[in-house]
């Protein structure tokens, strides 16, 4: 698996054959696909967005935005996405876009009530950090070699 720019190609592959799971948790948050479409989109268009490729599939769109504490993620994903290797890509990648959002935490937010997620998100190195709308958000503390440069 491997990591890149998004296109506007990618985000309409992704959509074309969009997961039930995701489906799911967009009807959960109070949204519906075109609306995850549209916030995806706009992110693309601002440069923070990757596309991440199996093969030369792209099988899911993360997508970022600053705010002042922290960097939030969008995400879309093809059901081929979901296993314990693209799991292990996540680890790094997620690393990957904190250093191009600065060193934030990241945020990422999850409305459904899954014992998978939970751990997905654990094995990727968040740490679960209350409720709010009705999601659980998971926070990825900021990395420690940026923390302790900070510091210095």
């Amino acid at each position: 698996m491997r990591a890149r720019a998004a296109t506007i190609g990618d985000l309409e592959s992704v959509f074309r054959d969009l997961s039930t799971r995701m489906s799911d948790e967009y009807a959960a948050a109070g949204k519906d696909s075109k609306a995850a479409y549209d916030n995806l989109m706009m992110n693309l268009k601002e440069g923070r967005a990757h596309a991440l490729v199996e093969d030369d599939k792209t099988v899911a769109i993360i997508a970022w935005h600053e705010n002042s504490d922290a960097a939030d993620t969008l995400f879309a994903a093809q059901e081929g996405f979901f296993s314990a290797a693209t799991v292990r890509f996540c680890r790094r990648h997620i690393r990957h876009v904190q250093a191009l959002a600065g060193n934030l935490p990241i945020h990422s937010r999850s409305w459904l009530q899954r014992a998978d997620v939970a751990k997905w998100f654990r094995v990727i190195g968040y740490v679960e950090s209350g409720q709010e709308n009705g999601a659980t958000v998971f926070e990825l503390p900021p990395a420690r070699a940026a923390q302790s440069m900070r510091a210095a």
